[in-house]
């Protein structure tokens, strides 16, 4: 699996970054470097979050299969959970092209997508396609946890309607909901952080579900630090049950050596690592235990994977760097992690989370 991956890596990476992701999804459709069984995980790595069991706590972010296309085949990889979205109600086009930049130097990408996606019609068909049972009689799914991140549309929006319209979409289907309120590439997205207008949101969500899988929010780590207990406190009070730590940011760090440091968008990757680090731990510390807490920006190891533990973290996504090192990074960050815990004789990650709050 890995050797093919790698192998393949330098043709992708001479390739329009764009161009070389949807290849990516085109070769994870028809199974290329992808498992027959998916890999085994030592029960060390085992995790409980949002009432469900993850056999281990590294997840692929929202953004890389936008249309749900691949969860299958990411589960299969080894993930511990799968992300699809962000969806909108409407199909979008997105932002104008080129707008995706990787500043290799870096390791590091910036994106202005801007919500390209086929619409919530077809992301829901293939949703419930993914949990039909499989032609050999085995189960459907995707064999691990499935969420779904919702947007809304650039335009014509209405975030008290649309938001809880697409949790109706999509709640038959999966086992987390994430409301995207923190990407840098829609105007005004952002906005809807702030604790008045998320409570509002969160409030129209539970006057028309009742039930639904649990909800979490994903942050901005261009929050001021003063921000985040009453967005921490909005959540709470509104029903959601966990947080997603961090969404792509709009800062340039001086270290920025790639030529294409000044483009427009969100950065992700190693240079977001310090701040989404930092904002970790002022959402642990003012959440305090009563949400589930996923970690993501600038993960690339196994340490950096028990450091966000260590900081309060239940999971943790990646992204930019399985964007540079595609599958054989799952079982890399697997192994180092493994490795730490025998040399430091930790036997499960209960026992150290939260540790450095």
């Amino acid at each position: 699996m890995s050797v093919l991956a790698s192998h393949s890596l330098p043709f992708l990476r001479r390739l329009d970054p764009e161009q070389a992701h949807e290849l990516a999804l085109d070769a994870l459709t028809l199974g290329v470097s992808v498992p027959i069984k998916r890999p085994k995980d030592d029960p060390a790595l085992a995790t409980r979050a949002l009432g469900m069991r993850f056999s281990n706590p590294i997840g692929i972010a929202a953004g890389f299969d936008k249309n749900a296309r691949v969860l299958r085949p990411l589960a299969q990889l080894g993930f511990g959970f799968v992300e699809a979205g962000t969806v909108t109600p409407r199909p979008q086009a997105g932002n104008p092209k080129p707008r995706l930049f990787r500043l290799t130097e870096d390791r590091a990408v910036i994106n202005r997508m801007g919500f390209n996606n086929q619409g919530i019609d077809k992301f829901a068909v293939r949703l419930a396609r993914l949990s039909r049972p499989l032609p050999s009689g085995r189960g459907g799914g995707a064999g691990v946890p499935v969420g779904a991140n919702i947007g809304i549309n650039k335009n014509g929006a209405d975030p008290e309607r649309d938001y809880p319209e697409l949790v109706a979409r999509v709640k038959p289907y999966v086992n987390y909901i994430v409301l995207n309120v923190s990407s840098p590439n829609t105007p005004g997205l952002r906005g809807l952080q702030d604790a008045a207008r998320l409570r509002g949101i969160l409030d129209a969500i539970s006057a028309r579900h009742t039930e639904r899988p649990p909800l979490l929010i994903k942050l901005a780590p261009d929050l001021e630090d003063d921000a985040v207990g009453p967005i921490v406190e909005a959540a709470v009070a509104g029903g959601a049950q966990g947080l997603i730590v961090t969404n792509t940011t709009l800062a340039r760090p001086d270290s920025l050596q790639s030529p294409y440091r000044t483009e427009a968008g969100g950065l992700s990757g190693r240079p977001l690592k310090p701040r989404a680090t930092e904002m970790l731990r002022l959402v642990a510390q003012a959440a305090a235990g009563r949400l589930a807490l996923v970690a993501c920006g600038g993960i690339e190891s196994g340490e950096d994977i028990l450091t966000r533990i260590r900081l309060g973290a239940d999971l943790v996504q990646v992204y930019t760097a399985f964007a540079y090192e595609g599958p054989a990074l799952v079982g890399r960050l697997k192994r180092e992690m493994q490795h730490i815990m025998r040399a430091q004789g930790i036997e499960t990650l209960d026992d150290i989370r939260g540790k450095d709050l």
